[in-house]
């Protein structure tokens, strides 16, 4: 049975399952099932925020997102033994993102948006329908130089950023310890303020 097949099986047995006596075995599934149904509650903007920080496609980043909901189905009876479960997730989908986007790179020959390629000249006026045009400027001017970052800058600099995770769940999530984290994250942040200001005509 496909995946998709076990999630629709997996939701006709709890619709019945206030009904139908439960053995032990029924019990600890249902009781998987809940926390699955928990996590998915909790985390899946979570998760999927992971997925478009890494795939900067709203389709791309849904697709992972189930992905990762599907793979955590897979693997629900060690869902009781994880300590953590929003690094848990995150690592799952942070490496299911990364995947695909090397998959991605790999087919594709021309990237749509290209690092080096110039930004926009940043509006200057009072206006306040101006200040938003320049706010949004800024915001893909921004998300252009964290792009041109080496990937070991950039990873824990977009982590640190999607729902405010910590040093220690970012340094779970990459795999590194903390005090890479913390300084990766601080040398990437002076190299944007340092592209910003050049960018803007600041010492």
């Amino acid at each position: 049975m496909s995946e998709a097949g076990r999630l629709v099986a997996r939701e006709a047995v709890l619709s019945e399952a206030v009904t139908v006596p439960r053995s032990e075995d029924q019990t600890q599934a249902c009781s998987q099932d809940a926390m699955l149904e928990e996590l998915v509650r909790q985390h899946s903007r979570l998760v999927y925020r992971i997925a478009y920080a890494a795939l900067r496609s709203h389709p791309d980043a849904e697709d992972a997102t189930q992905e990762t909901f599907l793979r955590v189905l897979r693997y629900s009876s060690t869902l009781a033994k994880v300590e953590n479960h929003k690094t848990w997730l995150a690592r799952i989908a942070w490496r299911i993102a990364v995947e695909r986007s090397r998959k991605k790179s790999d087919r594709r020959e021309i990237p749509l948006d290209d690092p080096e390629k110039p930004p926009p000249e940043i509006a200057s006026t009072d206006s306040s329908a101006d200040e938003a045009m320049q706010g949004s400027q800024m915001n893909a001017l921004v998300t252009r130089f964290i792009a041109a970052l080496p990937d070991k800058l950039r990873q824990p600099v977009i982590l640190s950023t999607v729902e405010e995770m910590s040093p220690r769940e970012v340094a779970a999530t990459l795999g590194i310890n903390e005090a890479a984290v913390r300084s990766r994250v601080f040398r990437a942040r002076q190299i944007l303020r340092e592209k910003l200001a050049a960018r803007l005509g600041r010492k």
